[in-house]
């Protein structure tokens, strides 16, 4: 009989076939939620057209999918430290896949945004639980690396978006692009079996069996039997996981993490949502314009991949702190004009410090929060974020309405750039869960190899 830390198997675990299955999967499912990112901008100068909206209207539709991701986000990140991520993956995925699919049926503005909100609550719930799962993991020396590719499958998905427009609409109309998105549900039994639950949960809940297969399957080459004791490394939390984010001294962290979320995401959505009309007003045409956003999405990329290995090696917020503040000097200099290399050049840099930012520092902050919290933390922290994602079609629309010179529209995009930046400087290099984990790694026997 031997006493097991799973967190310290876990965390000296090699990259094994089984890391490589969940980043698969996971890579799928976060390229469709990218994928869900970008659709709505890539369509909305065709339904501005097809239904005589205007700015501010077509603003608004693109803000009640990112309602109900700020509910999604909140409720469903909650909820997965209650019954297991696997489950709340499941569900998700399919809130998210079907509604998306039928808004390719819409044929009013008023059931379009139905189906968008609905959509948004399995989007907003999806990332935070999938980020958390592979925190859970992931091995420690590569925890930030491994996040940050399968978060470049959010800006796949966000290219796919635009080629597809580029290909389909022309002759199968805008719906076209809305039903891709329905793929997933035909994979969900293969995702739904491969997908390993946590194992924090699997102790919680007394499914010793499941939690022998999930270590074998990580680490083939120990060996375990029924007498083992399996022993949670626990916190001092609440039983409410939403308090558990102000104890120990993260009141500050959290707010600040919050403020960031929220700074950044109003870029995201607004740039994606806005970026193709802005340079269509610029003098391009509609093709040129969803190539822009390609650009967008391949700088994410770009930015997650260098940056995320920085990450491992330096720190997250060394580097996302720079990273904020240049994407806000690139949106602002965007706004000037240029030649067409250096308009894409500056288009990818701020793809890297939005998208790229965004989905590092949801890294940062999976491994910022002890287990017990971790969903509720991603989860609350997205959610508000939504918030601001909410506002960035409305700011877009708003400033398109008004008239304004392009390069203010831009600098109002670039602020909460410099926002996002003072927010994550704020936040203390350390945390108390680090501290109590060490402490408590101490007193608990060692990994038996039997």
């Amino acid at each position: 009989m031997a006493a097991i830390n799973t967190a310290e198997v876990i965390a000296k675990s090699k990259f094994s076939r089984f890391h490589l299955g969940l980043l698969l999967w996971s890579f799928f499912i976060i390229s469709f939620d990218g994928y869900d990112l970008v659709v709505y901008g890539t369509v909305v100068p065709t339904l501005i057209e097809k239904w005589h909206l205007s700015p501010v209207e077509a603003g608004a539709i693109g803000t009640y999918g990112l309602f109900g991701m700020m509910f999604g986000a909140i409720l469903f990140g909650t909820l997965a430290d209650r019954i297991g991520r696997k489950s709340v993956i499941s569900i998700t995925l399919i809130l998210f896949s079907l509604f998306t699919f039928l808004c390719g049926f819409a044929n009013t503005p008023t059931v379009f945004s139905t189906l968008r909100f609905f959509a948004g609550l399995g989007l907003g719930g999806i990332m935070p639980n999938v980020i958390a799962l592979l925190t859970d993991y992931a091995p420690k020396t590569m925890r930030s690396m491994v996040v940050s590719i399968v978060l470049c499958g959010y800006s796949v998905g966000g290219i796919l978006a635009p080629l597809l427009g580029i290909l389909l609409m022309p002759n199968f109309g805008w719906q076209s692009i809305f039903w891709f998105a329905g793929l997933p549900l035909l994979l969900l039994p293969f995702i739904h079996k491969q997908l390993p639950e946590t194992a924090s949960y699997l102790i919680r809940k007394g499914k010793k069996e499941e939690l022998l297969s999930t270590l074998v399957r990580l680490n083939p080459e120990l060996s375990y039997n029924q007498n083992d004791e399996f022993v949670e490394i626990k916190s001092k939390e609440s039983d409410f996981p939403v308090i558990g984010l102000f104890k120990n001294k993260r009141v500050l962290s959290t707010l600040m993490f919050w403020t960031a979320f929220f700074s950044c995401l109003l870029m995201v959505y607004g740039l994606n949502t806005w970026l193709p009309k802005l340079m269509i007003e610029a003098g391009y045409g509609l093709n040129s314009s969803l190539a822009f956003l390609i650009a967008l999405q391949g700088g994410a990329i770009i930015g997650t991949l260098i940056i995320g290995r920085l990450c491992d090696k330096y720190g997250s917020k060394r580097m996302l702190v720079p990273m904020y503040a240049s994407g806000a000097v690139a949106l602002t200099i965007l706004g000037f004009g240029g030649s067409s290399f250096l308009i894409y050049l500056l288009v990818a840099i701020a793809g890297a410090a939005t998208i790229g930012a965004q989905n590092i520092v949801q890294a940062y902050v999976s491994q910022y929060y002890p287990p017990s919290v971790r969903s509720t933390a991603l989860g609350m922290a997205s959610g508000i974020g939504r918030i601001g994602g909410m506002l960035g079609p409305l700011l877009g629309g708003f400033l398109l309405s008004i008239s304004l010179p392009i390069h203010m529209n831009f600098i109002a995009f670039a602020i909460p750039g410099l926002i996002a930046a003072l927010a994550l400087a704020l936040v203390p290099a350390k945390n108390a869960h680090i501290h109590e984990s060490n402490t408590t790694s101490e007193s608990v026997m060692k990994v038996t190899n039997l």
